[in-house]
Order: structure tokens, then C-alpha cells, then sequence
């Protein structure tokens, strides 16, 4: 039978233990058996291991790399403080808990700073154990240092980990794409179900779960956000192409207006394709802006075909012009968010100016702003990072009042064993308890068996590590665990005179830890962002409501003080985009966590996000359209229409995870019929609008049903289930209606 090839993970995870075995063994060897340096050379060995294997890097050789680079001084201070710290336990806890949650809030940059959080607590962690010995300091980060470097040097020449694809590639692979189906649509050729799979296909890459981690545009910064934003607007103009390829009766033939809009918005995407490419000028999208506001003056006008109604657009006309210009607007959206993240621009002409808020602040301020807009009870970043301080808080208080003489393992098993749930906590914590029993029992044989011989440690510790790094992370806590009490023995038996009591050490350190780390996560939070992400989806529904009823009364003029309704709707703004931030944070946790409860299944949160980014997009531009007031009898429409919707906003928030089937009044035919021909447009784009809000909300119960029979709406949206977040006020994407409300991108 022929040999089944190895899969990609176990390639890259011994290459991996390659690099880190390596560049370990060249640490440690050399400053304990030339240079004398124990001290030099622990430090050494658990630089490397603390940067290559406790901190999962991300990206290739050059990238991770840059990223261990990067983290080395901040290594070496925090050496240098665990260090002074030492003094006294009360210093040492406290320094605990202020350097526990100070560095895993930083996981809130991005993916690069979070990669390397628990290999920089490792830091303090080693050095904050008796003895107190300020002299060592100098050995001490001079360890850290040729421990780092040395793994750079591996990083860069020992079999290097290939480069991740950069998500601007993605994106403009997408909008290449893009730029066909609207040139095709365009010409006539609408319908094609096998295009529409393809756009569809399309972005679904465009998913931040399916971009490597190291290329996920979740960082602080313009270029980040920018990219995030492009992402999400390329993917709702896939979407909104493969509309029309999937409904040709809903396409009329022979409309000149939609045909030019739809060439624009091919030259366009090809345009802003070759700009991520570096093949041209980064495009501003002020051509199509123009385009699409000559497309806005003669949307409401007859095409001249049997399909318009006594010199007025049918609906099913006008409801064709509204996708398309829905698909320019995400397309001009794609355009200034580019224009943004790679051109240097800071303002975004035509376009609302809140969309595009993080081009004008400085970097310094986009950084506070992710810090600020997370340092809440209610953040899942903020809850993770008081769960960590507690725990290694309470270890080092328990190891240092019962004196144990390798203390700091019980931190390292509190660092990581800790899980965000109780119920993935206690699994990981039964895994390893057995590894480190089994690894203990093993160690204790080679060290009753070695005895004095250094030389068997000396040889057993390099294939040691190289089975450890790499069959542990693959095959769970418990090989891990197990592993590395081997290696630890197998190091610590040559810095001072081998003692089997070293294995029961660690065994009943671990055990210890362990025990911490379930505790704090019974009482801390012990749901984890499951339980928050169902608090924070019912907050953000009970925002949206008021600001989908301001929405609708504002667009069509019903009666009321202007003032006072525009003070309401800004309020009602801000707080559905505080809220949103928070949820999404709660939900990009919750897509990771694992135990009792797995990721998949149940109740469909993203759709949730979803619906309130429609809310957020159809704010921005159906008040500000200038349609006309709307006839009586179209404001009773929509302000029943709406109230059903919104009531069943309230019954949701109220059991976010339940079956609400929303059914608002579809657009009467008489009010068709007796509506100012200026007006139709902007009703059509209401009734679109609230129709995709409902079959969003009812698809949160994740049975997947829609009101009236509608197919599902596609997915527009920006993905944050993987630890990507929009940013703090950033458009993420949503499902698409087919209205003017959808434009916003």
C-alpha cells in the first residue's frame, strides 16, 4: 500500500520544531558547557521556546521573523522587571497582575502583538521566582537576547515557513472578477447560474476565517481598516452580480442608464484590482460618484419599454436599477477604502464621511481609540485579560507562600491550560493532568536509570525537544504536557545534580496550576463569549430598532420636528455602533472557543452583526435622498411596516437565540399606483430595505427559513468570526437588500 503523505499541519509543525530546536540547542549548549553559563543558557533555551512554540507566530519566515524581532526588547524589559520584582511575594504578585492584564489587553493591536502575549508573560514569569538575584540581570538578558536572535537567525535560513498570501491579493483577484460580471452584465449576458457560484465562491474567500492569520487586516491601523472595509464592499458587489445573474426576470432588457452605470462599475473594480497590485495609480472614486449621481437623476424616469406604466418605471424596473446602483455604491465604497489604505488619502468626497472616520485621526489615536473602545466590563478582550492577571496572579501567590521549588512551572501551566470556558478548561485540564503524570512517570525512569550521567541528559534533550514541539501541538495537551516534562528533565538535570524528585516537582506543580486555572475559569466568566455573545446580540437589537423606525419616518417625511428627529437618529447611530463593536468582539471570541459548547450550530450570530451593519448603511443614505415627501397613504405603510419589524426586533432581543419570523407589509400595489413617480424609488428602496432586515433577524435562529418564501439573502459581510474585528465605527459588511439602503458598502 502506498504511504499517506503527511498533511500540511504536521509539515509545518515540524518544521517549526526544527527551527526552535535548533536555535534552543545553540543557546543552551554553548553557554552551559563553553561559557560556563547556566544562567545564560536557561534563559537561552526558554527564549526560544517561549517566542517559537508558546507564541503561535503567524505568517512566513520573514514575517515571523519580524514579529520576534519586534517583541524582543519588550521580552527584556519585562525580564528585567520580573526580575526587580522578585524582591518580596506581595511584589511580585502585584507585578503579576499589573503585567498579566497590561500584556494580554495588547492582544487588541492585531494578530501579530496577540501571537506573542503568552510568550512575553513567560518572561516575567520566569524571572518574577525567587531567588531574588538583581546580579543575575546581565546573564539574564543577555539569554533573552541570544535566545531571540538565534530564533530569528532560524526563522530566516532553517527551512523557512513560505510566505502567506496577502489579503489585498484577495481582494483583487475578487474585484478582477467583479469587473467581468458587471462588463457582462452590462453587454446582456445576465443570466448564468455557474457566474453566480463563481461570484459567490468568490467571496467567500474574501472571509477573514479564510485568509492566513498573518494576513488578516484586524489591525488598529489606517491600512488595516482600510483593507477590512475594501474586503467587505468587494464582497457586497459580488454578491449583488450574482443577484442578477441568478434573476434574469428581474433584469429588463434595453436600460441605457443601468447598462453605462454597470460598465462604470467594471472600469472601476478593474481599476482599483490593479491598484492593490501596484500595477497603477491608486483610483479615487470620483468617476463613478459621477456616474451613479447621473444614474440617481433619471433612475425614476420610464425606459421606454412595454414594462414601464402610463410613462412611469415599473417596480420591477425600478427595483433592477436599485441593485445596480447598490452594486456602484459598494464598488465606490471598495474604491475610497483602498484609496485610503494604500493611496494616503484622508477623505473620501461623495461619500458619508463617518464611513470613512479613521483616515483623518493619526495612527497614535487609532491605537488608543481599539484600547479605549474595549476597556469595558463587556468586552471579551477585556474579560480575557482580567481572567489571565487573576490566574497567574493567584499561582504566583500560591507558589511563592508554599515555597515550591520550581515555582514557576505553576504559572507556566496557569498560562497555558487556561481556557476562556470552564467546560474547555476542565478538558484541557483532565488531557494534561494525565500527560504530566505519564511524562512525570517517564522522566522519573531516565532520571532513576541516568543517575549522574550528564552526558545521557546531554543527548536525549535535542531529540527530546524535536518530538515535543512537533507532536504536541498536533496531538493535544496531553502529548504536550507529557513531552515537555521530558525535556524539562532533561535540561534541568544539567544544571544542577539530577534528582528523580525533580519529576514529582513538576508533576505536582502542574497539578497545581491546573487546579488555578480551573477555578478562575469556574468564577471568572465561565461562560465565556458564549454567554456575552447572546447579552451583547440582545443589546445591539434593542439599538437598532429605534434607529431602523427613525430611519423610515425621516425618509419618506412624516410629520414631526425635523430637529428633534435628527438628534434621535444621530443618538440611536452611536449607540447601535458601540454596541455592534461590542458584539462583534464577543463573536469573533466565541467562533474560537471550543469544550462543551463547539463553535458550530445553534443560533446564527453573524447574521445578527449582519442585520445591525444593513441598519447602520441604510441610516447614511435613505434620509438623504431627495425624493419628495411621500403621500399619506405611503407613510402608513411604512410606518406599519416598520413597526412590525422593529416589534420583532424587541421579541428577539428579548430571546436573541429563538425562531422570530418578522413579516413586514410588503409594498401595497395601490400605493405603487398612486404614488408620485418621484417618490416610487425611494419606496421601493424602504420596502427592500426592511425586507432584508427581517430575513436577516429570522435567520438568526439558524434554521436558515425566510419571511414569504424569500430565498436566503447572500452573505455580504465582513467575517469576524476568526478574531478580525471592523473596528471601532468601520462599516463591516452585511446582507444586501436591493435598495438604495444596501449602498453604503
Amino acid at each position: 500500500m502506498p504511504k499517506r503523505p503527511l498533511s500540511p499541519g504536521r509539515v509545518r509543525a515540524a518544521r517549526q520544531s526544527a527551527r526552535v530546536t535548533i536555535a534552543s540547542a545553540a543557546g543552551f549548549y554553548p553557554a552551559l558547557y563553553w561559557l560556563d553559563r547556566p544562567i545564560v543558557a536557561i534563559y537561552a533555551l526558554f527564549a526560544a521556546i517561549s517566542l517559537g512554540v508558546l507564541s503561535p507566530v503567524p505568517g512566513g519566515g520573514r514575517e515571523r521573523a519580524r514579529t520576534v524581532l519586534f517583541a524582543l526588547p519588550v521580552a527584556m524589559a519585562l525580564t528585567g522587571l520580573g526580575t526587580a520584582l522578585a524582591v518580596t511575594t506581595g511584589s511580585a504578585v502585584a507585578g503579576t497582575l499589573v503585567v498579566g492584564f497590561t500584556v494580554s489587553f495588547a492582544a487588541a493591536y492585531g494578530p501579530a502583538p496577540a501571537s506573542v502575549v503568552p510568550g512575553l508573560l513567560l518572561f516575567y514569569v520566569l524571572a518574577c521566582f525567587p531567588p531574588y538575584a538583581p546580579d543575575a540581570l546581565p546573564q539574564r538578558l543577555l539569554g533573552v537576547l541570544a535566545g531571540g536572535v538565534l530564533l530569528v537567525v532560524c526563522e530566516l535560513l532553517v527551512l523557512p515557513a513560505p510566505p502567506s498570501q496577502p489579503y489585498r491579493a484577495r481582494v483583487a483577484a475578487a474585484l478582477d472578477l467583479a469587473a467581468a460580471a458587471a462588463l457582462a452584465a452590462a453587454q446582456g449576458h445576465r443570466h448564468d447560474l455557474e457566474a453566480a457560484r463563481d461570484l459567490r465562491r468568490a467571496g467567500l474567500a474574501l472571509r477573514l476565517s479564510q485568509a492566513p492569520p498573518a494576513s488578516r487586516p484586524t489591525g488598529a491601523g489606517r491600512t488595516a481598516r482600510g483593507l477590512a472595509q475594501a474586503g467587505a464592499a468587494t464582497r457586497r458587489v459580488l454578491d449583488q452580480l450574482a443577484r442578477m445573474a441568478e434573476r434574469p426576470e428581474s433584469a429588463p432588457v434595453g436600460d441605457p442608464p443601468s447598462e453605462a452605470l454597470l460598465r462604470g462599475v467594471a472600469a472601476g473594480c478593474a481599476a482599483t484590482a490593479g491598484a492593490l497590485r501596484g500595477a497603477r495609480a491608486v483610483p479615487g472614486p470620483e468617476a463613478l460618484e459621477e456616474m451613479a449621481a447621473d444614474f440617481i437623476a433619471v433612475r425614476g424616469r420610464p425606459s421606454g419599454t412595454r414594462a414601464d406604466m402610463d410613462g412611469r418605471p415599473s417596480p420591477r424596473l425600478l427595483s433592477h436599477r436599485s441593485g445596480v446602483l447598490a452594486a456602484a455604491a459598494s464598488a465606490m465604497t471598495a474604491q475610497a477604502a483602498v484609496a485610503v489604505a494604500i493611496g494616503g488619502r484622508r477623505t473620501a468626497p461623495g461619500l458619508p464621511h463617518d464611513q470613512f472616520w479613521y483616515a483623518e485621526p493619526p495612527v497614535r489615536r487609532l491605537l488608543a481609540l481599539r484600547l479605549t473602545g474595549n476597556l469595558t466590563l463587556r468586552s471579551v478582550l477585556f474579560q480575557n485579560a482580567v481572567r489571565t492577571a487573576l490566574g497567574l496572579g493567584a499561582a504566583r501567590l500560591v507558589a511563592g507562600a508554599l515555597d515550591l521549588s520550581h515555582g514557576f512551572w505553576v504559572l507556566l501551566a496557569v498560562l497555558t491550560l487556561g481556557r476562556t470556558t470552564a467546560g474547555a478548561t476542565w478538558s484541557t485540564v483532565r488531557s494534561a493532568a494525565l500527560g504530566t503524570l505519564v511524562g512525570s512517570l517517564a522522566a522519573g525512569v531516565l532520571l532513576f536509570e541516568a543517575g549522574g550521567a550528564v552526558d545521557v541528559y546531554a543527548v536525549v534533550l535535542v531529540p527530546a525537544m524535536f518530538v515535543a514541539f512537533s507532536v504536541g501541538p498536533i496531538a493535544g495537551p496531553a502529548w504536550a504536557q507529557g513531552l515537555f516534562t521530558l525535556v524539562v528533565a532533561a535540561a534541568f538535570s544539567q544544571l544542577a545534580p539530577p534528582d528523580w524528585r525533580l519529576a514529582e516537582a513538576r508533576l505536582l506543580d502542574v497539578l497545581t496550576g491546573c487546579a488555578i486555572g480551573l477555578v478562575c475559569g469556574v468564577l471568572a466568566w465561565p461562560a465565556g463569549a458564549r454567554g456575552e455573545v447572546r447579552r451583547s446580540v440582545a443589546d445591539l437589537l434593542r439599538a437598532v430598532a429605534p434607529l431602523v423606525r427613525l430611519t423610515v419616518v425621516a425618509a419618506v417625511g412624516a410629520p414631526g420636528d425635523p430637529g428633534t428627529r435628527r438628534v434621535a437618529a444621530e443618538e440611536a447611530l452611536r449607540l447601535t455602533r458601540h454596541r455592534l463593536r461590542i458584539a462583534e468582539a464577543a463573536y469573533a471570541q466565541y467562533r474560537t472557543e471550543g469544550g462543551r459548547h463547539p463553535v458550530e450550530g445553534g443560533p446564527d450570530w453573524h447574521v445578527a452583526l449582519n442585520c445591525a451593519s444593513h441598519a447602520v448603511v441604510g441610516s447614511h443614505w435613505l434620509p438623504r435622498q431627495e425624493y419628495g415627501p411621500a403621500p399619506p397613504d405611503a407613510v402608513r405603510w411604512a410606518r406599519d411596516a416598520v413597526g412590525q419589524l422593529t416589534a420583532s426586533m424587541d421579541r428577539a432581543a428579548a430571546l436573541p437565540s429563538g425562531a422570530v419570523r418578522p413579516r413586514p407589509a410588503p409594498l401595497p400595489p395601490e400605493v405603487v399606483s398612486t404614488s408620485p413617480a418621484p417618490v416610487l424609488p425611494m419606496l421601493v428602496d424602504i420596502d427592500g430595505w426592511l425586507q432584508t432586515l427581517a430575513a436577516d433577524l429570522t435567520a438568526i435562529a439558524g434554521d436558515g427559513n425566510v419571511p414569504d418564501g424569500r430565498p436566503p439573502v447572500a452573505d455580504g459581510g465582513s467575517e469576524t468570526d476568526d478574531g478580525s474585528e471592523s473596528g471601532d465605527g468601520a462599516e463591516p459588511g452585511g446582507r444586501q437588500g436591493s435598495g438604495t439602503a444596501s449602498r453604503a458598502g
